[in-house]
């Protein structure tokens, strides 16, 4: 499970230097373990199927699409440039290191690392032959994608309250107890349903997959519906569970009559100015597979990273509604089971997205394999980082990230 990840707090940020360059991307064709990883080959992409092989991975996860079927999500029709500046020195602090960004990716997979404060380009590396043109796929990152457009079917009027069950928009879970819970305890994963994560291939998470990805295609209701234990009341224990992203999904399809590609194209892809294609996979009946695999380029995640960080809203456009973005990344009195270092040892959980401990308020999406993206609201920073790390899930291996944001923030958060 991905709190498993974090298992201790990031190291503080230390002082350094890196010599400046001039402002743009930066590309290299190896990385580390790259052999490991099928440089020799050209980085293959594989087959469809289970889990990616080591020497696909870099393949797979930048080319998902072409493995998967997918919905396209057309760029925006103006698009919408960064600005760019120069380098900036970052150095960070880990296990008693002094260490460079430079260090940074030498020491991890990463496949993309963008750091951006609003809307100036800081920091944009790419590894393993990869370019800014490559689609990395979000893996778990698209569940706050979710969140963000239920806030906007709320805001709309096609979802009436979060607080109605998922049964009231998808019929398909009448008289089970998935139907029987609240959109609200979907959107914070405390439904109180069991449902096992643990990426050993013999899991929930697996089963559901497969018949989503492989089996023939099914009404993905009846596939959801399977998962039929209630262990908790709702609203009371925050337990990871991707199936019920997958639910959010379904109730946003049926409430709003779109698939939740051409929504989110409309509502947020179309608006923010994004310069490339994207797309989201989808199941053998259509519909997107919405606890994941949706693929963009890493600009185009910071600029969604970018509208996070101003509380939705875009140039002057709000997109997302404030409110529902305040409440989205804050937990709520009652809720404490969902604070930091109650839900997990160090993250706490909001709709569909991390948050961090203490004050200022900020938060991160995160996929398996180390997919982040960070967001600091108060000084319009964000980080996004693309990787192919060995396993789905390492305990603390958030720590190092963590670290480097934390030095991010100290050094240019102002």
């Amino acid at each position: 499970m991905l709190a498993a990840a974090v298992a201790a707090s990031p190291a503080c940020a230390d002082d350094g230097r890196s010599s400046a360059r001039e402002p743009g991307p930066v590309f290299s064709d190896s990385g580390p373990d790259a052999e490991l990883y099928g440089a020799a080959e050209g980085y293959p992409v594989g087959t469809r199927g289970g889990a990616p092989q080591l020497d696909k991975l870099v393949g797979a996860y930048s080319h998902y699409d072409e493995l998967y079927r997918s919905r396209p999500v057309r760029r925006a029709t103006l698009p919408w440039s960064f600005k760019r500046a120069p380098e900036p020195p970052i150095a960070y602090s880990f296990d008693n290191q002094r260490l460079s960004i430079a260090d940074y990716l030498k020491r991890n997979p990463v496949t993309g690392l963008l750091i951006a404060r609003d809307d100036t380009i800081l920091f944009e590396h790419y590894q393993y032959a990869r370019t800014d043109r490559h689609r990395f796929v979000s893996q778990s990152m698209a569940k706050t994608l979710v969140a963000m457009l239920v806030g906007i079917a709320v805001s709309e009027g096609r979802i009436k309250s979060i607080d109605d069950l998922a049964s009231t928009y998808v019929p398909g879970l009448a008289g089970t107890e998935y139907g029987n819970t609240s959109i609200r305890a979907l959107l914070n994963m405390s439904s109180g349903v069991a449902f096992s994560e643990v990426y050993d291939g013999k899991d929930d998470i697996a089963r559901l997959g497969r018949a989503l990805f492989v089996d023939e295609p099914k009404d993905p209701a009846a596939i959801v519906a399977q998962f039929n234990t209630r262990t908790a009341p709702p609203g009371t224990r925050w337990h990871y569970a991707s199936v019920e992203t997958e639910i959010l999904g379904l109730v946003l399809r049926a409430a709003t009559g779109a698939p939740v590609a051409d929504y989110l194209h409309d509502r947020i892809w179309d608006p923010i100015g994004t310069e490339a294609d994207a797309s989201w996979a989808i199941d053998g009946s259509g519909q997107e597979v919405a606890y994941c695999c949706f693929n963009a380029t890493l600009r185009d995640y910071a600029r969604l990273a970018r509208l996070l960080a101003h509380d939705g809203a875009w140039e002057g456009r709000q997109l997302i509604p404030r409110q529902w973005l305040l409440d989205a990344t804050t937990v709520r009195p009652e809720d404490g089971h969902l604070a930091p270092r109650v839900a997990t040892p160090f993250l706490g959980y909001g709709y569909q997205v991390w948050l961090l401990p203490g004050e200022p308020r900020r938060f991160a999406l995160l996929g398996i394999r180390g997919q982040i993206i960070l967001v600091d609201p108060a000084s319009k920073l964000v980080m996004v980082h693309t990787a192919v790390r060995k396993k789905p899930t390492e305990p603390g291996g958030l720590r190092e990230p963590l670290a480097l944001w934390s030095a991010v923030l100290q050094q240019l958060g102002h």
